[in-house]
């Protein structure tokens, strides 16, 4: 009895629409007996029962309180739960509950001597409460299965010796030994010259990935080559992928609006079919003939269990919880069924550039100053200039130049927003920027400056224009899949760059993306997109907090979060673990099937229960077809509803 109350009191949780993440046990082949002891136990007394009833056995057919107290035996043992349920609904005001329906219902049935069919509603009910437990848990720990691949010891290196202690007990700056096969343990930066790994657990790509020196390794990858050191950067509590599951775990509190509205529908359509059985079984007095109470009272009883609301209130929230956990198996994360139902009718997706549509890994392309100035010099201040800020550009030149080995003497730097760098230097200004910063002070510079296609960096020196550094970004390899997948999705694509308009143009041209500005500064982006926006569902999708106020605005954000960028996580709504572009439409398509399950879930069961309502009413049903009704119809539902985590979205994707 105790783990049947379980069932039905994590159900009770369901039906307010909350997953449990946390759930421990996955139904195993060899726990089925144990799970269904009592429904067994239940199922036999119930046979013997009818098949006394059918015989002719003169103690069982006289004695009419031994007949009554076998079947209540069978009844308590199953149904005594449900019936806690209800009188615990009860005294916190929540009358009108699942758990009372099936009980008045169950207790009409004893009423009128229909014991059979008393035990074998709340039977099937049981049973079905059963199966939408494990459906639950499956979907939970699927996910978790999907995400926490982390191991639960690591080995620590201390000088000549190796010891293996507990992850959790790992702390910052520990140096710890991965071998070849084994699973990282805790975040980490790279000390051995190279490794690989598979980050098919954070990424949902099985493609390996090279990992050098000082670049930083997560828990989660498996190292496939030779074994490795890594210097440890975040406690086991703190990890990227503590923070995933932590994500993941809490998504299910964001109601869709399909699953919202499912829960208010309940609250209002549980008290009215209470009130239209009450009607069905007296009203008739007043209007027909022949009325016979019992008669009616069973059609109300019919009527009361067909209309059971399960079906509804835990295939909705385990659909949208199935759709959550197909994305995280895709390398998204969604960060709640509201998400999912936006992304399902999306109509416009506005892209950043750097980063997300490209790889944001810049090459320096040429480097020119004027002959007057002592190029080796100038090129060491713009490098030590560009060591304050954190932009791709700034990684480029550090890449060409070498690291900052002296510093100059700076007197003031700053960073312009959307403009550049400025610092000063044995009193003369440096400025280090785009050619809206020259501007911006005033430089004269050539025009045709501004028409090389690549990325420029402008320099002026002691209000002189003395060179400049061009830069180029190299496209991703899908993201001409991703705008064509968007397109034949019906969805509008636009893009929005800080970076030179000809750049940006050049890039939209190439990948057949609709419309495109540049040049903007963080504000101009965000009055671009609202005007874009307008009345239309549009997602904007970028690679980095700079991109907040417009991920903001918009009505779903999602960022290309890659495998590092804490910020970008924890402001998006949406995020692409592997930063591949193809995942925007992926994630759509992901989103439309789900809302697309729950709609015929909910189709479903409004359908086969008017049916046999109608049926029940006019006395052409049965209990037992009310029982199949209600549970049948639950259990199609589930199956539904877990079949989305099943589907190979990317081979649908390529066939669209």
């Amino acid at each position: 009895m105790a783990h049947t109350h379980t069932a039905h009191g994590s159900h009770h949780d369901h039906e307010h629409g909350e997953v449990d993440f946390d759930a421990t046990e996955s139904p195993k082949v060899k726990d089925l007996l144990k799970t269904f002891q009592l429904p067994i136990v239940a199922f036999l007394m119930l046979s013997t029962g009818i098949a006394l009833d059918f015989s002719t056995l003169h103690v069982w057919k006289s004695t009419e309180i031994l007949r009554f107290s076998w079947y209540l035996s069978a009844y308590l043992l199953i149904g005594f739960p449900v019936l806690r349920a209800a009188y615990q609904g009860i005294r916190k005001g929540e009358v009108f509950s699942e758990f009372f329906l099936m009980s008045i219902a169950t207790i009409g049935a004893f009423a009128i001597r229909e014991y059979p069919e008393g035990v074998a509603v709340m039977l099937f009910y049981a049973v079905g409460e059963v199966f939408q437990d494990m459906a639950v848990s499956r979907a939970s720990l699927n996910i978790r299965g999907l995400l926490d691949q982390r191991p639960d010891e690591v080995t620590l290196i201390q000088g000549d010796a190796n010891q293996r202690i507990k992850a959790e007990n790992a702390t910052i700056d520990d140096i710890i030994l991965v071998r070849q096969g084994e699973k990282v343990g805790l975040d980490g930066e790279m000390l051995s010259a190279q490794g690989v790994f598979d980050t098919s657990a954070l990424t949902g790509e099985s493609v390996p990935r090279n990992i050098k020196t000082s670049e930083k390794v997560l828990a989660g990858m498996i190292n496939v080559q030779n074994p490795v050191r890594i210097k440890v950067s975040a406690t086991y509590q703190d990890s990227k992928l503590s923070q995933i599951i932590e994500l993941v775990r809490n998504a299910s509190s964001e109601k869709a609006p399909t699953e919202l509205f499912i829960r208010k529908f309940a609250k209002v359509y549980t008290p009215i079919v209470v009130y239209a059985a009450i009607a069905i079984c007296f009203l008739p007095y007043f209007f027909v003939e022949n009325y016979v109470f019992q008669d009616w009272l069973y059609r109300s009883l019919i009527f009361l269990v067909v209309s059971c609301p399960c079906a509804l209130v835990i295939s909705i929230p385990l659909g949208y919880f199935g759709g959550i956990g197909a994305a995280s198996k895709n390398g998204i994360l969604v960060k709640g069924g509201n998400y999912l139902d936006t992304l399902s009718h999306l109509e416009h997706v506005v892209l950043d550039k750097t980063g997300t549509l490209t790889e944001g890994v810049f090459e320096v392309q040429e480097v020119y100053f004027d002959d007057r100035y002592n190029k080796t010099e100038l090129l060491s201040w713009v490098n030590a200039l560009e060591s304050h800020s954190t932009h791709p550009i700034a990684t480029a030149i550090h890449r060409y130049a070498g690291p900052v080995i002296n510093s100059p003497d700076w007197q003031s730097i700053e960073e312009i927003p959307g403009h550049g760098l400025k610092g000063k230097i044995a009193g003369k200004e440096l400025l280090v920027g785009n050619f809206k910063l020259l501007d911006k002070f005033s430089i004269q510079y050539e025009a045709k400056l501004q028409e090389n296609v690549f990325t420029t960096l402008a320099i002026a020196y002691d209000q002189n224009f003395v060179g400049y550094i061009t830069i180029a970004d190299k496209i991703k390899n899908d993201a001409a899949f991703a705008i064509q997948a968007l397109d034949k999705l019906k969805v509008k694509t636009t893009m929005l760059s800080g970076d030179k308009n000809s750049v940006v143009q050049e890039v939209a041209k190439t990948l057949g993306i609709s419309q495109a500005y540049g040049d903007l500064l963080p504000d101009e982006k965000v009055e671009k997109l609202r005007t874009l926006k307008q009345d239309k569902t549009t997602a904007f999708v970028g690679d980095g907090i700079n991109d907040a106020p417009v991920i903001a605005l918009s009505d779903v954000g999602i960022a290309m979060g890659g495998l590092g960028s804490d910020g970008t996580i924890e402001s998006a709504n949406v995020v692409i673990q592997d930063d591949k572009p193809s995942k925007i439409p992926l994630s759509i398509f992901i989103g439309k099937a789900t809302k697309r399950i729950v709609w015929q879930n909910i189709i479903i069961a409004f359908a086969v229960k008017i049916f046999v309502l109608g049926l029940g009413t006019i006395g052409l049903a049965t209990m037992w077809q009310a029982v199949i009704a209600d549970v049948g119809v639950a259990l199609i539902a589930i199956l539904n509803a877990i079949r989305i985590q099943q589907i190979d979205f990317k081979k649908k994707l390529k066939n669209i």
